[in-house]
């Protein structure tokens, strides 16, 4: 095979190492955190990407919202419970040999519950997904009480009660 035929991979070795790729931190902040503090945990997290080269290109802001679930998380010798959180997310290009380092000190910050660091497709750069619109458009959830429904079920069972009284009435007065 001649050298005009090879890979681009093969033909510049060393060079996809150096390449700066596209990802996004996505980070839940502990609820402990005081509302004013975390707009600085945010631009700390910030601080750790730009430190060692890494180039941000969008961001949200963390906000609070309830979990979809329970996080435990050990913390001061104890395991924790959190039902709410502030989400936030950064994205950023940086080259790969220096993302190792940055989950490392991430995870070494006390005031983060929890993380994810993914590699973004060239469609999922162009086009983010913003969460706490998202989240905001949604319509709250009623909940039903036991007794609602009970009431509810009677109701439909004379309702159809009355409606089978009415059919054999019908049929009487045809006969």
């Amino acid at each position: 095979m001649s050298e005009t035929n090879m890979p681009a991979a093969e033909a510049m070795p060393g060079m996809l190492e150096n390449e700066h790729n596209a990802y996004e931190l996505a980070f839940h902040v502990l609820p402990t955190v005081a509302e004013g503090e975390v707009l600085g945990v945010f631009e700390a997290i910030k601080a750790l990407i730009t430190k060692d080269g890494g180039e941000i290109f969008d961001e949200e802001a963390p906000e609070r919202f309830e979990l979809a679930y329970e996080i435990i998380k050990h913390l001061e010798g104890k395991n924790r419970k959190f039902t709410s959180a502030y989400f936030g997310w950064i994205r950023f290009r940086a080259e790969a040999s220096i993302v190792e380092g940055l989950l490392e000190e991430v995870e070494g910050r006390s005031d983060i519950l929890r993380h994810l660091l993914i590699k973004l497709t060239r469609v999922e750069e162009e086009t983010p997904f913003r969460f706490h619109p998202a989240l905001a458009s949604f319509k709250k959830v009623t909940t039903i009480e036991e007794s609602d429904l009970v009431e509810e079920a009677a109701a439909e069972k004379q309702e159809e009660g009355e409606v089978a009284e009415e059919t054999e009435g019908e049929g009487e007065e045809k006969a």
